[in-house]
């Protein structure tokens, strides 16, 4: 997961970070796991704007990831691993033993050639799934479920994990990457291992273009609307608009935004620090 600095030979290249690509060992995608990918431009149904600041971008294709890892007592190889324009992470293609291929989020350190396998009985390697009650306290993980049979959705960004700290009764206790330390039920399932392309935060884009590959336009800064505009607008000269907050009047920075009354609050042991 090594990044390397480009020689300066243009303007875009001056700063420019980039992954180097060397853990990526094919460039073609699997086609029975690929679909197609509709893009909004951020209109909805009517034609009408309503996200603003989205829109281009290059043309991808859908890769089905398996998030569930339900493929239980079946062990699979790890065919390659594959970049995917969808996310942030790797993604690594899985040839099972019934002769089944699915997509994986990859995890650091997984390499073409591994065996892997998922369910009861498990061994806690990396790349392995099982549920929160057969994992050892302090195990480092990703894809976690919050609901049994729903699915990773946790952890599942790059270089991201969480980790096992205890169990209480029927629910195992995680530290998630925001620090958050939250109850999930014993059952669900968690694959072992961080996710792959760690250093992706490391990257520096170089120039404006590569924004505008990735589907995101230029975007407004408040201070430099009008009044009417933005709560941060007007004033004269370069004013500095005053408490940082949202176009809708949201204060930014630390504010906390989560329902007081939300039923899942029960499940949360300690707070995100501020």
């Amino acid at each position: 997961m090594a990044l390397k600095k480009l020689k300066p030979v243009t303007p875009g290249q001056r700063f420019k970070v980039v992954s180097s690509f060397e853990e990526i060992t094919t460039s073609i995608p699997e086609k029975s796991l690929i679909a197609p990918l509709k893009k909004s431009g951020g209109r909805n149904n009517s034609g009408k704007m309503t996200m603003r600041y989205l829109g281009g971008g290059h043309k991808r294709k859908l890769r089905i990831i398996d998030f569930k890892r339900d493929k239980d007592g079946i062990p699979g190889i790890v065919n390659s691993i594959e970049y995917d324009p969808n996310r942030s992470a790797r993604i690594a293609l899985i040839h099972y033993k019934d002769g089944e291929k699915r997509y994986i989020l990859a995890p650091n350190g997984l390499k073409a050639g591994q065996e892997i396998i998922s369910g009861i009985g498990a061994s806690p390697e990396i790349g392995n799934t099982l549920t929160l009650k057969e994992i050892p306290f302090g195990t480092i993980i990703h894809n976690v479920e919050l609901h049994p049979g729903k699915g990773g959705s946790l952890a599942r960004s790059a270089g991201t994990y969480a980790q096992l700290t205890s169990r209480e009764g029927k629910y195992a206790h995680i530290k998630l990457p925001s620090g958050e330390i939250r109850m999930i039920l014993n059952t669900c399932r968690a694959t072992v291992g961080v996710v792959s392309n760690t250093d992706h935060s490391l990257e520096i884009s170089g120039k404006a273009g590569r924004s505008r590959w990735l589907g995101r336009r230029p975007r407004n800064r408040g201070v430099a609307m009008n009044p009417v505009d933005h709560p941060m607008g007007g004033g004269e000269g370069k004013a500095s608009g005053g408490l940082p907050r949202s176009r809708k009047g949201t204060p930014s920075r630390g504010y906390r935004t989560r329902d007081k009354k939300k039923a899942s609050n029960k499940f949360i042991v300690e707070r995100a620090k501020k």
